[in-house]
């Protein structure tokens, strides 16, 4: 029997309540400080508040395809052309060369990238990574793997999207002990941001286009119309223009809604909070306190870590957590969810590979940081936009952006000071995994939509939630 710490008890208690908004007509299901929806579950133990534990499975967002044929010939590719004889005497980029010469300078890191390879079990299962194709067993390999990456932009794969080419190398190694002392170390960090650059830099030229093609790999072939069905109608292009009117593979994956595809539901009522990214339900969290050990199982919510200890970040303690991800062909802009003014905005420098310690080895997760979701909203690459909602009720809010893996920039496109309004532009993702957060404080009691369950995919703009006082 599992003690009462790691007990993980159905919720029971439901109130539903009718609630009429406009023409229509909600269910909602009232989670308040102690009442979770139907299909979540409650953690009880520890002196802890109530907090919702779902393991999720892997490929969540479908970054990376199911392990099969296409992915391990995908990484087999990019091995054999790194190493095929023609290439032997290829340079590094400058950026992958001080990288190189950052890990061979300093004894723990040097270490460290050892010691990540070699602690890879042996066994059969980790022969090969989590691509199917033999394990990178050493960072020379991964560097000239590196190398080759930050000079291409992602096609699309017949059978599935290979979107974290970096994490395929590294998921193996973040679930080592060493890895995760590798991967949140600030320096290393800092390098790795550099070689982001360089690849971001690549990925906004013409050159980087190439892949918006209607080939089979091309992101306008057969098995992409598929996977993005009425592309045209949907986004903002220009099907007679060469690569759809699109200048660069940033440019095709920050791409707009056309207008009306979208729209505000309920923009005029205050008391209805709304998506701010298209995405899928990850995680409702209630209760959360200021400080808390993120780095446990359950990885419970820690809003200081989460909120970079801005001097803001007490004022939410006890409050509600709303966490979603984008999938790999999602529109990856964020819009406001409520009416208010932009308090403040904090880009916080983080980590691009890091795991939960409770996901590595022996059991990792097969495609790190996917079940890390929580943990990295406390560690890793983020922007953090507070909001001054203009419903007295709601007040202060915080959405977070949270990059992943790869690029993984954050960018806000609002300023301090700027009043918006419910579906207005916050900012965007660039090429990367995400996960974002909306956070609320204890002042206010969030009854989210019977809909809102987790791995519930919630489109941009609709309603999430309703509000009204705690107090």
């Amino acid at each position: 029997m599992l003690p009462a710490s790691q007990a993980y008890l159905p919720t029971l208690l439901l109130h539903v309540v009718d609630g009429r908004v406009g023409a229509y007509k909600y269910a909602f299901v009232a989670c308040g400080k102690r009442v979770l929806p139907t299909s979540q579950y409650s953690r009880l133990g520890d002196n802890r508040t109530y907090m919702d534990y779902i393991a999720l499975g892997n490929r969540i967002g479908g970054w990376l395809p199911q392990p099969s044929p296409p992915l391990k010939k995908w990484l087999d590719e990019k091995i054999a052309l790194v190493e095929h004889p023609s290439r032997r005497n290829v340079a590094l980029h400058p950026v992958i060369q001080e990288f190189k010469d950052f890990i061979e300078a300093d004894p723990a890191i040097h270490m460290g990238f050892h010691q990540m390879f070699e602690q890879i079990p042996s066994k059969r299962r980790y022969a090969k990574d989590p691509s199917g194709k033999p394990q990178v067993r050493d960072y020379n390999q991964m560097l000239f793997l590196f190398n080759h990456i930050i000079e291409t932009a992602p096609v699309f794969e017949d059978s599935g999207f290979v979107g974290f080419p970096i994490n395929a190398i590294l998921d193996w190694p973040m679930g080592t002990p060493a890895g995760m002392v590798v991967f949140t170390n600030p320096a290393v960090n800092e390098h790795f941001k550099k070689m982001f650059d360089v690849w971001s830099t690549y990925l906004t030229s013409e050159a980087s286009r190439t892949v918006l093609n209607d080939g089979v790999d091309g992101w306008f072939g057969p098995a992409a119309r598929a996977a993005l069905p009425d592309f045209e109608s949907t986004y903002i292009c220009d099907p007679s223009a060469p690569y759809h009117g699109f200048t660069s593979w940033d440019h095709f994956f920050t791409r707009l809604f056309r207008p009306g595809v979208r729209p505000v539901l309920f923009p005029h009522n205050s008391d209805i909070v709304n998506s701010a990214c298209e995405s899928a339900v990850y995680r409702l969290g209630f209760e959360a306190k200021e400080t808390d050990e993120f780095w446990l199982k359950g990885q419970p919510y820690s809003l200081s870590d989460m909120l970079d200890h801005d001097e803001y970040a007490p004022r939410f303690a006890g409050g509600t957590v709303y966490q979603a991800y984008l999938a790999a062909t999602s529109y990856h802009r964020w819009h406001a969810p409520v009416d208010g003014t932009i308090s403040r905005i904090v880009h916080v420098p983080g980590t691009y590979y890091a795991e939960s310690s409770f996901e590595g080895f022996p059991d990792p997760d097969i495609v790190a940081p996917n079940s890390s979701q929580a943990y990295i909203t406390a560690v890793a690459t983020r922007a953090i936009v507070f909001i001054q909602a203009d419903n007295p009720v709601i007040g202060l809010m915080a959405f977070i952006a949270v990059g992943m893996a790869e690029v993984s920039t954050c960018e806000a496109t609002v300023e301090e000071g700027q009043k918006v309004r419910k579906g207005d532009e916050l900012g965007m993702f660039h090429y990367g995994g995400s996960t974002h957060c909306l956070v609320f404080g204890p002042q206010v009691a969030v009854t989210f939509a019977p809909e809102v369950e987790v791995g519930q995919q919630i489109r941009l703009n609709q309603p999430i939630a309703t509000v009204s006082s705690a107090r």
